[in-house]
């Protein structure tokens, strides 16, 4: 029994539930936001088959990339006790069980919401296999820079899920504001990681050009994001309570930055990596309390 309840477990874990959270958050958030107000468009079909479609999408592309990067898990500290590096599993069951989740969540988004959310949502699992994993993250600094649209697909498959459409800017804005929040995010932790990519040889921008340089790259993409996030209030008729959410949420994750950028070590690094999570998921939150006041 304790080993039917350690290879469910690992299968969960394979799938990188924390992360999976926070996108489905940023799905789900982008859903209300499409409905305009208008619940008769929150079905269930949209609502909960669409979430369960981009958890399992997501899930099944963080599973080939524990399975592509298994050499270098081994490696790092931090994912040593992943399945595949500690010998729990075989790297052919996690090839397959990251395959399957993929077109298992592409079939059910398909038939269940509407095939343009199936296509959104598999577009995010390509680009994060293919494109982040397989391409970029091996081979570049910018890795997590244009590897993170993968991560800014979910408000895009939401908003599909409820519209079944994309044409408006809004999606994309919402993919935009992901983007650029994700550089400051990734970069916040790499700095407290360090060392460990440096052994696995990953050429994150900590280990290329320095805790310095990053610092000061952290408060830059910063300063790109907030004016996004504000032109959404401005442009996207949202109110008062999103746009003071994106002054009060910007200007503490921006001081917090900069004190960072100012001290000699890395102690705040995690502070900021923490906050981050907080910052887009009661951004999100702003967002669909406006879209409903």
């Amino acid at each position: 029994m304790t080993d039917i309840k350690q290879g469910f477990f690992d299968i969960f874990r394979l799938m990188k539930p924390r992360i999976i959270t926070l996108l489905a958050i940023t799905c789900v958030g982008a859903m209300l936001v499409a409905s305009k107000g208008n619940t008769d468009l929150l079905t269930f079909n949209a609502l909960v088959w669409g979430t369960i479609g981009l958890c399992l999408s997501a899930g099944g592309a963080n599973t080939v990339n524990m399975w592509y990067d298994r050499d270098i898990d081994k490696v790092m500290k931090r994912t040593q006790n992943r399945p595949l590096p500690a010998g729990r599993m075989q790297p052919n069951t996690v090839l397959f069980l990251g395959i399957f989740w993929g077109i298992f969540a592409h079939v059910l988004l398909s038939i269940m919401v509407n095939p343009l959310t199936a296509w959104m949502a598999t577009a995010g699992y390509l680009f994060y296999v293919f494109i982040y994993t397989m391409f970029l993250k091996r081979r570049t600094v910018q890795n997590i820079v244009i590897g993170g649209a993968a991560g800014a697909f979910p408000p895009v498959v939401g908003w599909a899920a409820v519209q079944n459409d994309v044409s408006s800017w809004l999606p994309w804005a919402m993919f935009l504001i992901i983007f650029l929040w994700t550089p400051p995010h990734f970069w916040a932790l790499a700095l407290k990681k360090r060392d460990d990519y440096s052994k696995a040889n990953i050429p994150m921008l900590p280990c290329v050009k320095g805790e310095a340089e990053t610092k000061v790259q952290i408060v830059y993409y910063m300063l790109l994001l907030i004016p996004v996030t504000l032109s959404v209030g401005l442009w996207g008729h949202m109110g008062l309570i999103y746009f003071a959410a994106c002054v009060i949420l910007g200007s503490v994750w921006l001081f917090k930055a900069y004190k960072l950028m100012q001290d000699n070590g890395i102690e705040r690094a995690m502070d900021v990596f923490m906050y981050s999570l907080y910052y887009l998921a009661f951004l999100f939150a702003a967002m669909v309390v406006d879209t409903f006041i």
